[in-house]
């Protein structure tokens, strides 16, 4: 397993060089996993490297790219939208040669890219949002501040917001609200893989027991 990289499109017309964690060893069977948005992306990265090493081991290559604005990357994302990550992943797919794809949980959103494959966890767009909005009017309770999620909503779609550390523009909240999971997509239910989320708990966590079901799950749907 190796670090790479891929030229990502950006608004302004540029591109950029976003990191790629890549399995490369240039096989014929190769997974672009779209990673899942914003924290979740976090508490489920150790799944997917996991998820990797084990399909690397069956003889399938595999990328994992940062969309912009996220994990490594350096561009700004209160000036990104989901229109732009979708971009992106479909750059890395052409870039890295890939034949099916992977998506996580908000990773469906921008995974309309033509390939087969599959979408573990599925979530729209507006719930994912509201998920964001709900833990912030929380927080700011314990800090002896009262907002309303109706109102942080109506100040997002109108001026951007910060959400779990992240900047968020207008437009990446508009596009949010409308998202819905690319419909090309099979879905893999939470029972095949066994336990509980790992984005539901507390601290990014490993479960290998769930990477092996998933890279079994994977290897003999893409070998089909």
């Amino acid at each position: 397993m190796n670090a790479s990289s891929y030229p990502c499109p950006l608004p302004d017309g540029s591109s950029a060089d976003e990191y790629a964690l890549v399995f490369d060893r240039g096989l014929p069977q190769r997974l672009l996993i779209i990673p899942a948005l914003f924290d979740e992306g976090h508490r489920l990265r150790r799944l997917c490297v996991d998820v990797m090493r084990r399909l690397g081991g069956s003889g399938i290559d595999s990328i994992l790219p940062d969309l912009p604005g996220s994990n490594e990357s350096t561009a700004d994302l209160a000036t990104l939208s989901l229109a732009d990550w979708t971009s992106a992943a479909r750059t890395a797919a052409g870039y890295f040669g890939a034949t099916h794809v992977l998506a996580l949980r908000g990773g469906g959103l921008v995974a309309a890219l033509g390939l087969p494959g599959w979408h573990y966890g599925p979530v729209k767009g507006a719930s994912l949002l509201r998920t964001m909005i709900r833990a912030r009017v929380l927080s700011s309770r314990e800090a002896g501040r009262e907002e309303s999620g109706e109102g942080l909503l109506i100040e997002a779609q109108e001026h951007g917001i910060e959400l779990a550390g992240y900047r968020l523009g207008a437009a990446m909240v508009q596009q949010l609200q409308a998202a819905q999971p690319a419909e090309n997509l099979t879905e893999i239910d939470q029972e095949l893989l066994g336990g509980s989320p790992l984005w539901l708990r507390a601290e990014p966590d490993a479960d290998a027991a769930q990477a092996d079901a998933l890279a079994a799950y994977l290897t003999m749907a893409i070998r089909k």
